[in-house]
């Protein structure tokens, strides 16, 4: 089912020019750091630097010392981003996930993001 924006006659409406875009917001920065978490290194054709170290610091054994800094150094290069001030990695190895929940103080002002990665 498709998600549509209807007034209160019940017609479609689009655009609303810049009040569409999910921008200038502590939201905005937050999805921005999402996204780069997600995405992994040697995954975008265009660069194949770019990406979450996965692979390379964060998964497999022998990478307690590399987890916190790697997801911390790709939050803190995000756009947006001023300062982490709570960081928190729970390592769950029954369920093979990480999850990362940070505070984050952005350009906009205070987010809060938890991923499970």
């Amino acid at each position: 089912m498709r998600y549509r924006k209807l007034n209160a006659d019940g017609d479609m409406t689009f655009g609303h020019q810049q009040a569409d875009f999910h921008r200038d917001t502590p939201a905005a920065v937050a999805q921005a750091v999402r996204t780069r978490l997600q995405l992994w290194r040697g995954d975008w054709f265009l660069d194949d630097e770019e990406g979450t170290p996965y692979q390379q610091a964060i998964l497999g054994m022998h990478t307690s010392k590399s987890l916190e800094p790697a997801l911390r150094e790709r939050i803190l290069s995000t756009p947006g981003v001023s300062a982490i001030d709570d960081f928190q990695v729970i390592r769950d190895g029954e369920q093979r996930t990480v999850t990362v929940q940070v505070a984050l103080t952005t350009q906009y002002g205070e987010a809060v993001l938890t991923e499970v990665l």
